[in-house]
């Protein structure tokens, strides 16, 4: 948004969590909320825009709406997965919610809070061929190939690369010729992993690294490890065979054993999973245990043609219901006519009260 010619009030998202916010995080964003709050007094605006995060996004939803700001949603709130008693708060702290995933839309319309589905981003632009074949090309051309994926957040690289790494080794011992490559997000996250890799046990023999090029690594991969999040849709958009896991800390841990029943609403936590409406790919989430049962997935997808070829059937579905949508412009098409509703509705106003 920088680079397109927003101005950055403030920034948030270097050191985002998932899970239980410490004390420190709350305060950083209830100082951030506060001069969030003095900027819009100064410069008054016709629509906000949250994305995704309730916990983050909600507080500064009232402070938009108690100046009379209209609120579009983009990247519905995952209230249909957890805390659904949130959908009340969501009814009135917003005018619409942009959907991402296709079954959303009818579950917020269900529970009347007005949504529309305009596809991903994800899937706005067909991939280059070419350009990923050539990158694909600097790695190792044996079989089987082994992508690690082990995310983006600190915390999730911090609590799942080891996991990933130890699961590629037991893999790399029981098939020789097995190859892998690990996709660093940024060059950052590439220097962080190395050295993770360097204090437990040192760098795996046959295992590459890449940073920015994810794209790449799945045209290029047969079988990805991947942490849980957006990452496993671009990894479903090429129909690579996957397995996801997603290490939890201790709080997390704590919470979920204590509240399964009564805060989670979903049996699947993945996208291919939910879109699919079933268990299309194996499923470590939240995840308590050793790298024992995402070598057993793996080494399965691996040793069966069969197993393999069924998951990219399955996952060619998912993809087929994001055909014909473009998600960027279906939803600046949303919120320029919500902008020109407002607009046409305060010109309305002034010419009343003349």
């Amino acid at each position: 948004m920088g680079a397109a010619g927003a101005t950055i009030v403030e920034s948030t998202g270097d050191d985002a969590v998932m899970g239980m916010p410490g004390i420190e995080k709350i305060r950083e964003h209830r100082r951030i909320n506060e001069r969030i709050a003095a900027w819009l007094d100064a410069n008054p605006v016709a629509i906000h825009v949250p994305v995704d995060s309730p916990a983050a996004n909600f507080p500064i939803c009232k402070i938009a709406k108690a100046r009379g700001v209209r609120v579009v949603h983009l990247v519905a709130p995952q209230v249909w997965a957890w805390g659904s008693w949130r959908i009340h708060k969501l009814r009135k702290l917003t005018d619409h919610v942009i959907c991402l995933l296709p079954f959303e839309e009818a579950w917020f319309a269900e529970r009347n809070v007005k949504a529309t589905f305009v596809g991903h981003p994800l899937f706005d632009h067909v991939l280059d061929s070419i350009k990923l074949d050539s990158e694909a090309s600097t790695l190792d051309s044996t079989h089987p190939r082994i992508a690690l994926m082990p995310g983006s957040r600190p915390g999730e690289i911090q609590r799942n690369f080891p996991l990933l790494l130890e699961a590629f080794r037991r893999l790399k011992s029981d098939h020789p010729a097995l190859v892998g490559c690990v996709a660093a997000t940024t060059p950052r996250v590439e220097q962080t992993l190395r050295s993770m890799a360097s204090d437990d046990g040192g760098w795996p023999a046959g295992l590459s690294m890449l940073s920015g090029r994810t794209d790449a690594i799945v045209r290029w991969c047969d079988l990805a490890l991947v942490v849980s999040g957006t990452v496993t849709l671009q990894i479903a958009k090429q129909c690579k065979p996957m397995v996801i896991v997603y290490k939890s800390g201790l709080m997390d841990r704590i919470i979920y054993t204590l509240a399964r029943d009564v805060l989670f609403t979903t049996d699947h936590f993945t996208l291919p999973n939910l879109i699919a409406g079933r268990e299309i790919v194996p499923e470590l989430v939240p995840h308590f245990g050793d790298a024992e049962p995402i070598v057993r997935h793996a080494s399965d997808l691996l040793e069966s043609p069969d197993l393999a070829a069924r998951q990219r059937a399955e996952l060619e579905r998912v993809v087929s219901q994001f055909a014909n949508k473009n998600a960027s412009v279906l939803a600046a098409m949303l919120i320029a006519k919500t902008v020109d509703e407002t607009c046409a509705r305060e010109t309305n106003a002034a010419e009343f009260t003349r």
